[in-house]
């Protein structure tokens, strides 16, 4: 009984020092086009949208950052920074209607990296992104470095806050497994397998360009895939054509096309 008691006094506090150390700016509240410089400046996804598509993604933006609060740790949350959060969140369901991030309240942005225990100064910081679990359950913590690499001009392959985003979206079915079952049919589902173990032979044979660390698992390989998928649709495409029609499916989207990302 006394160890219970420690333990729930030992959350308790690791949770007020947490929401302590919080710089907690609210959202404003916009109209959908008032994002839209930044958008258009810093989001290559949707300056290549057809005009209909963008003002809908403008109001996804808008709808997103009025549903889940932004607060930096140890740094202002700028307005650049809702429109890359919510971009990364919007782009992997900008093809699946209403879809909403139910399993999602805050996005929590640090300076650079952060450790396990949420400390962004001194030793020890490798991490870029973390989904909270426990009492952290429904937050995601991000570094604004990585951030603003998936949305520099030379990202590469790699969106670390659209890799996190996927995630979220695998989740949502009560597993992260790489098997999206909201998104995926029943039918696809042992060729997806089948497919993603085939890639993550050859990743570990040393002959795929995807990045390694989709050879981890199925749901990292799904996310890795995605960056892929999102950045680079041409390149993977011509390199992995049946595995972009694969993720084409899952997130009824289809970004080699010039003129159009959304519908099949």
């Amino acid at each position: 009984m006394y160890l219970l008691i420690i333990l729930i006094l030992g959350v308790f506090l690791a949770w007020f020092i947490f929401r302590k150390k919080r710089n907690i700016t609210p959202a404003i509240d916009k109209t959908a086009g008032e994002y839209q410089a930044a958008l258009t400046t810093h989001v290559d996804y949707y300056a290549r949208l057809k005009q209909d598509d963008k003002l809908r993604f403008e109001r996804l933006v808008n709808a997103f950052l009025s549903d889940v609060t932004i607060e930096g740790v140890g740094t202002a949350v700028t307005d650049v920074d809702r429109v890359l959060i919510a971009s990364s969140a919007i782009i992997p369901i900008f093809g699946l209607g209403d879809w909403k991030y139910k399993n999602l309240t805050n996005v929590i942005l640090y300076p650079d990296t952060f450790d396990q225990e949420f400390q962004f100064e001194g030793g020890n910081r490798n991490i870029l992104v973390m989904v909270g679990s426990g009492y952290m359950n429904g937050q995601m913590l991000l570094s604004r470095a990585a951030l603003e690499k998936g949305f520099s001009k030379s990202p590469g392959k790699e969106n670390t806050a659209i890799h996190e985003f996927v995630h979220l979206l695998d989740k949502s079915d009560g597993a992260t497994d790489g098997v999206p079952e909201n998104l995926l049919a029943h039918q696809y589902t042992i060729p997806w397998l089948k497919m993603i173990h085939q890639e993550i032979h050859r990743i570990e044979q040393g002959k795929s360009d995807i990045n390694v660390y989709a050879a981890t698992n199925e749901a990292e390989f799904l996310a890795v895939a995605s960056e892929y998928f999102f950045e680079k649709p041409d390149q993977l495409k011509h390199k992995h054509p049946e595995l972009y029609q694969s993720l084409s499916q899952i997130f009824q989207q289809d970004p080699a096309k010039s003129d159009t990302l959304i519908n099949l």
